[in-house]
């Protein structure tokens, strides 16, 4: 089975953010030196997708027109002397070759309002959806979607979602495992929205990465809206599940991590790891850290 075409859902508000989502959309804010969705981007290419719908809003044109080519740019650059900028580009990424599409959502009524969205130009095929506020940051080569891929493939699975283990006071934050079965990889039993402590039925979170077979959107139409006026996208995952879906949960590896843009102390701890992972910037950083901390201590 080939899986080729992606959603990646860019058209929240970002409100956890503001004022500064206000100037610039919390996918476009830097993680190190690259902008949080181009990692997105790179990781569905490395991964085998070529083509990838961006589900955004009238209020965030400004995403499509981040990848668009700049010869002017480019040309002004090596005219100055400056080709090691125009290197980083994403002109000059591999990725860059991904066939970009976009499709407005005029309202936002939740993530799975953003899937469904979708729908008319995915068709009868399966998909990835990748969270375009978060990054993952993998191991080795074998990134995080292509295991996906493969377990739909080895599983025959309908759903296939990525976790991570998350301490015991963070899991009222997000969706959590009920496995059916132990390891790695396993059978998903069910879908726990922000539980409780108490209630939760492990400490494995939603980690921003699905594949779906095409039923999704059956599933989708079926929900009903929630809280907020919202389609979730996890009461439609437990419908499939509920209704016979195969759904397979695979782990993060040890080293692996998530990277989340979405609030204003994740997006720091966030920039700061990238920050330090680049070469040009860990030593400006450290030197900021320790100036901070000795003007502490002579205070």
């Amino acid at each position: 089975m080939t899986i080729d075409t992606a959603i990646v859902p860019v058209a929240g508000l970002g409100t956890r953010l503001l004022p500064i989502t206000r100037a610039v959309p919390k996918e476009l804010l830097p993680l190190g030196g690259k902008p949080t969705l181009h990692y997105v981007i790179e990781e569905l290419w490395d991964a085998g997708i070529r083509r990838t719908i961006l589900v955004t809003s009238p209020e965030k044109s400004r995403i499509a027109e981040s990848f668009h080519p700049a010869p002017e740019l480019e040309q002004r650059l090596l005219a100055s002397g400056k080709p090691e900028l125009a290197q980083q580009l994403w002109s000059h990424s591999p990725a860059a070759a991904m066939q970009l599409e976009t499709v407005i959502q005029t309202e936002q009524h939740g993530l799975g309002h953003a899937v469904a969205v979708a729908e008319p130009m995915v068709g009868e095929q399966p998909v990835v959806v990748s969270l375009g506020d978060c990054v993952l940051e993998t191991t080795d080569d074998n990134n995080v979607i292509q295991r996906m891929i493969e377990a739909v493939e080895k599983h025959q699975a309908d759903i296939v979602i990525t976790f991570e283990q998350v301490p015991p006071e963070k899991v009222s934050r997000f969706g959590i495992a009920k496995p059916r079965t132990q390891g790695p990889i396993f059978e998903l039993d069910d879908l726990i929205e922000k539980p409780s402590i108490e209630e939760a039925p492990s400490h494995l979170a939603v980690a921003a990465r699905y594949v779906f077979s095409a039923e999704i959107f059956q599933a989708l139409r079926e929900t009903p809206r929630g809280k907020g006026n919202e389609i979730q996208l996890t009461d439609a995952i437990r419908q499939m599940i509920q209704s016979g879906a195969k759904a397979i949960g695979i782990q993060l590896n040890p080293g692996e991590r998530r990277f989340d843009v979405g609030n204003l102390h994740s997006y720091t701890e966030s920039f700061i790891h990238f920050a330090l992972a680049d070469p040009q910037l860990r030593e400006r950083v450290i030197q900021a850290v320790e100036r901070k901390g000795n003007a502490r201590e002579t205070r």
